[in-house]
């Protein structure tokens, strides 16, 4: 089995590979998007501003290539913070950018309520929605790490697996079909976060 984690300058490649390598994955790490042709999941991680990140897809052949492995091949994908937030329809961080649309939504800044701070940083707990095969063991309330200040706005309620409060509430999980994405770190969020890694490295 190889697992391909997207390397499209935009992610902390050496501490998701070091962790799917602990949760016992088989890892290329990849620039060449002729590689995902070859892989058996799809990692798409993330750290900064939606715009950039998607620029980013596009200029170096990888958006095309995505879809077609999702959504025609079927090849499980799992966003990782901006990597989940690319997964939607539309992102306003600087502007309005088109994301991969593999899941309908938007991705929208927080609205500070009761002088919460932006961005969203530290450990928080998920409230699972419904049932997800990445959160076969995790426990309802689990503490997971969070950087982020802009979230994933999902257009069809079922597509949310698990929400957390700040600023209100906001989608930590999504899941449709083949299409996962955590707004938290797992790799960061040890042992829960491994947890979630191993339950998609065992889809």
């Amino acid at each position: 089995m190889s697992i391909v984690i997207i390397d499209y300058g935009m992610s902390n490649l050496g501490s998701i590979r070091r962790a799917m390598e602990e949760c016992g994955a088989d890892v290329l790490v990849s620039n060449n998007p002729e590689d995902l042709k070859i892989s058996d999941k799809i990692i798409l991680p993330g750290v900064g501003a939606f715009g950039d990140g998607m620029k980013n897809l596009n200029n170096q052949g990888w958006t095309k290539i995505i879809r077609e492995e999702v959504l025609e091949n079927k090849i499980p994908i799992l966003g990782i913070c901006l990597g989940m937030q690319l997964l939607a329809t539309k992102g306003h961080e600087g502007g309005e950018f088109d994301g991969l649309n593999l899941i309908e939504g938007e991705v929208v800044k927080f609205t500070s309520l009761d002088d919460e701070r932006i961005p969203h940083v530290g450990w928080n707990e998920i409230v699972k929605t419904k049932e997800s095969p990445i959160f076969e063991g995790i426990e309802d309330g689990s503490d997971f790490y969070f950087v982020h200040s802009y979230h994933f706005k999902a257009k069809n309620k079922e597509d949310v697996i698990a929400t957390t409060s700040y600023c209100g509430e906001f989608a930590s999980a999504i899941n449709k079909n083949n299409i996962f994405g955590t707004q938290f770190h797992p790799e960061k969020s040890i042992p829960v976060g491994f947890q979630v890694l191993k339950n998609f490295i065992n889809l």
